[in-house]
């Protein structure tokens, strides 16, 4: 049953609820009109809201895009990159901000102290700020101007040299005090003081407390004595206040200042003080690079190679090269890179020796800057005493030289086109004297590899990279010449060739199109052909007609094919590449030969092992490959386990290995002769290209390969006589005679399938008679085949002749026995059947 009596209470209840609430916002109104008439209450809202003004302003004006304190907690300070030979020892940096980042607790307490001397000393007790002495420069900068004068704590500091400017102005000291305030928030004392410390220019490119300790005293900063940390203490005002060669007097009486604040705040007694105070300043001069310089060209692709792949400033990541930290395995061998590049620097000093002073290294502008000018350009040499100098002026018949350290000197003899402001290498010759040195214009480069794995041991890329920084190992394109050979037979063995099959030595034509007409090729030298010869002999004698007949018979198109997977470069199907008319690098034609000694299995020329961030974790490995159950805890009773073999096989193994085999002929009896000295398996090649403007030597032992060319950067004629075996060999030889000294004289290992077959030398047939010998000109020498390719069993004309002889001599002595019998038996005569049977059979 429905109920419809009207709610009535509800209805007064709600009208009383009502009447109340009025009332009461009616007594609260009543209340602040009354309070509004007093002026002490219209004051205090006047002064509430300036302060929610002011903040506002203060927001808008100095905090609104002020960073977040809390990116510290995770900051990483620049740190320069250090490089690492083969055996972990440093050998270099790349840095912009000579840096050493230390924790909170290796920086010794006494020196943390004279910091806080000289820079904050109630640190330890304030929220961030410093107000009395926050209002005594407002007092200064009122009543002096000009410049304002700070008051900034050391957390101040940490805010402006890590997430503000270096602006001049109150608003950034107002946005810097927000900060301090805030980072006082998010990090310790201790993570502060650490930020700071590590963080601060002391000058001399030293950015951090341990970078200045070794540019201002060569220590580490646990060695520096109680003096040494109070210099160090001033130096964060202005380095260049208190620089040792200009203002030692200066330095030592604010040094003083220092180790007096630190006595009046009981840090360090009566006596230390005492004893501070009266030593010398003790800095010793700007000290450079801490590493001893080596492998200039190798050091910069390195360098080239990391900044491609992690970016040169931390604009470009936090693993940059020149502010990530990063810790670099390379595989510099500085004992092998010094060989190296002795031996190419060496090799173009003996081509240019006799000839004309080739020029200025470079040209500068000859007036009061001289000096800085000269030191600007960063050219230097460290070759024997050799120094850069500048022309100042011609003078008779000599000039007058200059140094970048401000020295002078002269030098005779100078030719007439030596001018004012050329730079020049020179040479001591007592006192003042100098004598004019000729940098050679021909230039090269030089690479050593690990055939087994593809790492880089040394590369040299001309005679000095402070002289240009032009790496001719790995930018300079260069026409290989008869270098390239090796892969065009490589290309006939694996069309069915063998070392012994016989190629004509004869003029050779091709037609190659109308509007090319007939090419013709010729051997080196316009040497005659020397007739039907064998495929080795045509390797080690590096005959071009046999070469183009050997291409043409296997294939252009294939040829160059073999040339692009070997990693040599791209060509077109021409006759004309075959004698290496295309281009190619040192490095890459240096790794195709260290893939033949690798039985043909690919490899990739590396200069880096791997790369650590600044915590340790290596972001990248050259060595990629897998080891499955390498990191199991136990042996498990199986097979030890190894990694798989790296790349693939880019060639038949045994197609490889008889290349090297032929290759071996080449130094026992071919164009590279000389090397037999060494005395030791190996394998090469020499190569001359047209003109001839460059000259090339590539080969070396089962464990390491060497490639080096010469040539001008511009190509030009070297000289008719210039030639592979004459003078690129002996910069090989030279290197090789020091870098494998020692090394096990190993043999080059033939892979599974070979055959061995002793064949004649001249024809390739087989013998079986005779036996090779150590004589290079041996008639008979082994010979290596693929299964079912050796040639058949034969015999040497010589051995053939002397068996006929034999049998001849046999048959001669049964006639005269058979004559003898007859007449001792008489006048009895024997039968025809009776004669045969004496005598065996018919011959």
């Amino acid at each position: 049953m429905v109920n419809d009596t009207p709610d009535t209470d509800g209805t007064e209840a709600t009208e009383s609820l009502a009447y109340k609430l009025e009332r009461k916002s009616g007594n609260f109104l009543r209340g602040l009109e009354t309070l509004w008439q007093k002026w002490w209450f219209r004051l205090l809202i006047a002064f509430a809201a300036l302060c929610l003004i002011g903040w506002l302003l203060i927001w808008l004006l100095f905090a609104r895009d002020l960073p977040d304190a809390k990116m510290l907690e995770q900051y990483d300070p620049p740190l320069p990159t250090i490089v690492r030979a083969y055996d972990g020892e440093p050998v270099h940096s790349y840095a912009r901000e000579r840096r050493v980042q230390l924790a909170y607790s290796d920086f010794p307490t006494t020196l943390i102290r004279a910091y806080l001397a000289a820079e904050d000393r109630t640190f330890f007790q304030h929220g961030g700020l410093d107000y009395p002495g926050i209002a005594t420069a407002i007092v200064t900068n009122l009543t002096r101007g000009g410049r304002p004068v700070g008051a900034s704590t050391i957390t101040q500091q940490v805010a402006k040299n890590l997430m503000l400017s270096n602006e001049l102005s109150y608003r950034r000291k107002v946005r810097e005090a927000i900060l301090a305030y805030r980072i006082e928030e998010v990090l310790t004392k201790e993570e502060i003081l650490e930020l700071y410390l590590n963080q601060i220019f002391l000058g001399r490119n030293a950015y951090g407390v341990q970078a200045a300790a070794q540019a201002y005293f060569g220590k580490d900063v646990d060695e520096l004595a109680l003096h040494e940390m109070a210099y160090l203490a001033i130096l964060p005002k202005g380095p260049a206040n208190y620089r040792p060669e200009q203002n030692e007097e200066r330095a030592i009486s604010r040094r003083n200042w220092v180790l007096g604040g630190m006595l009046s705040n009981d840090w360090i007694t009566k006596e230390q003080h005492d004893h501070a105070v009266a030593q010398p300043l003790g800095a010793i001069t700007s000290r450079g690079e801490r590493y001893e310089r080596v492998g200039g060209y190798f050091i910069e692709e390195v360098r080239r190679q990391l900044i491609d792949q992690f970016g040169e400033t931390d604009e470009d990541g936090t693993n940059s090269v020149y502010a990530g930290g990063l810790w670099v395995r390379t595989s510099l061998n500085p004992q092998l890179q010094e060989y190296t590049k002795d031996a190419l620097r060496n090799g173009l000093l003996r081509y240019s020796r006799g000839k004309s002073w080739s020029g200025p290294i470079n040209t500068i502008e000859i007036d009061g800057n001289w000096t800085q000018r000269l030191a600007s350009t960063n050219i230097d040499t460290d070759y024997s005493d050799w120094q850069i100098a500048v022309t100042l002026k011609r003078q008779g018949g000599g000039a007058e030289i200059g140094f970048s350290d401000g020295r002078t000197g002269t030098i005779g003899n100078a030719p007439d086109k030596l001018k004012a402001g050329d730079i020049i290498a020179v040479s001591p010759e007592g006192g003042s004297n100098y004598v004019l040195r000729n940098v050679p214009k021909v230039s090269g480069g030089m690479v050593v590899q690990n055939p087994h794995n593809g790492r880089i041991w040394a590369m040299q890329g001309g005679f000095d990279d402070r002289m240009s920084s032009f790496n001719r190992a790995t930018q300079a394109s260069r026409q290989p010449g008869s270098t390239i050979k090796p892969f065009v037979y490589a290309t006939a063995l694996d069309q069915g060739m063998t070392p012994a099959t016989i190629i004509t030595d004869s003029p050779f034509c091709v037609y190659q199109s109308a509007s090319l007409g007939q090419k013709c090729f010729r051997n080196f030298g316009n040497s005659r052909g020397a007739g039907p010869q064998t495929l080795r002999w045509g390797v080690e004698q590096s005959r071009n007609l046999m070469t183009v007949r050997a291409a043409n018979d296997a294939g252009m198109d294939n040829v160059v094919k073999t040339i692009k997977t070997m990693g040599i470069g791209e060509y077109e199907p021409y006759l004309s590449y075959a004698l290496g008319a295309g281009s190619t690098t040192v490095e890459k034609l240096t790794n195709a030969y260290s893939m033949l000694v690798n039985y043909g299995r690919e490899l990739k020329p590396t200069v880096i092992d791997y790369v650590q961030d600044r915590h340790g974790k290596v972001i990248f490995r050259a060595d990629k490959r897998i080891c499955e159950d390498c990191n199991q805890p136990d042996w498990d009773g199986g097979r030890m386990p190894r990694p798989r073999p790296a790349g693939k096989q880019l060639m038949d193994p045994m197609t490889a290995y008889q290349m090297v085999n032929i290759m071996e002929g080449v130094i026992t009896r071919g164009t590279a002769q000389r090397l037999r000295s060494l005395e030791r398996p190996l394998f090469g090649k020499t190569g001359t290209s047209n003109g001839p403007t460059n000259v090339w030597f590539i080969g070396g032992s089962p464990d390491m390969v060497a490639g080096v060319y010469m040539g001008f950067d511009q190509p030009a004629n070297m000289g008719g006589y210039a030639q592979g075996g004459s003078l690129a060999a002996p910069i090989f030889q030279e290197f090789a005679q020091k870098a494998m000294e020692g090394m096990p004289k190993t043999p080059f290992v033939a892979p599974r399938g070979i055959r061995m077959v002793k064949v004649d030398r001249k024809t390739g047939k087989r013998v079986f008679g005779g036996w090779p010998s150590d004589d290079p000109r041996a008639a008979v020498i082994w010979d290596v085949f693929k299964p079912e390719t050796e040639p058949k069993r034969s015999i040497r004309k010589e051995d053939m002749l002397a068996r006929l002889e034999a049998m001849k001599a046999q048959l001669k002595a049964a006639k005269i026995a058979a004559r003898n019998r007859a007449a001792n038996a008489g006048a009895g005569a024997q039968s025809d059947s009776e004669f045969l049977q004496e005598e065996g059979g018919i011959y």
